[in-house]
C-alpha cells in the first residue's frame, strides 16, 4: 500500500535509527508528532540492539464523540525477529507514553530471548555416561 492509498502523509525521521518510517493519518500536530519521535528515539537507539527497520502508524479519528481517537501500529523487525505493537489512547501524549512502554517491553523480550538462554549448561548425569561407564546386563 503507498502513501496515496491512505491519504497520509510520510515524515522521514532522521533522529529514528535505521530505516524507521512515521506515517501519519488525519489531523496530527507537529508537536505531537516530536513528542512522540522522541519517546520511540529513547527506546530504539538502546545499545547492543540488532538492526531495526519497519514503520509507525499514527492516527487521529475525525470524529469527535470517540472516546479514545489516537491510535498507533509499529510494526518493525529487530535482527530477524517481527514486533508489532499496537495502542489506542485519548491523547497523543499518553498514546506515546504507552507505544514507549509496550515497545521497551517486547523489545527486551526479544533482546534476551537466544537458544543459549533456553538450553541448560550441562546435560543430566544419566544422559552423559561415557559408553565405558555402562553397565552390562
Amino acid at each position: 500500500m503507498t502513501l496515496k492509498d491512505t491519504g497520509g502523509r510520510h515524515t522521514g525521521d532522521d533522529t529514528l535509527p535505521t530505516t524507521v518510517d512515521v506515517r501519519t493519518e488525519g489531523d496530527v500536530d507537529e508537536e505531537a508528532l516530536a513528542y512522540l519521535r522522541a519517546k520511540l528515539s529513547v527506546v530504539l537507539d538502546r545499545p547492543g540492539l540488532a538492526p531495526v527497520g519497519g514503520e509507525v502508524r499514527i492516527a487521529r479519528a475525525a470524529a469527535h464523540h470517540v472516546e479514545q481517537p489516537w491510535s498507533a501500529g509499529v510494526e518493525i523487525r529487530v535482527g530477524g525477529d517481527l514486533v508489532i505493537v499496537h495502542a489506542h489512547e485519548a491523547s497523543a501524549h499518553e498514546l506515546a507514553d504507552r507505544l514507549q512502554d509496550r515497545l521497551r517491553h517486547r523489545l527486551d523480550r526479544v533482546a534476551h530471548r537466544t537458544d543459549t538462554a533456553r538450553r541448560s549448561a550441562t546435560p543430566p548425569p544419566w544422559r552423559a555416561r561415557p559408553a565405558d561407564d555402562r553397565r552390562t546386563p
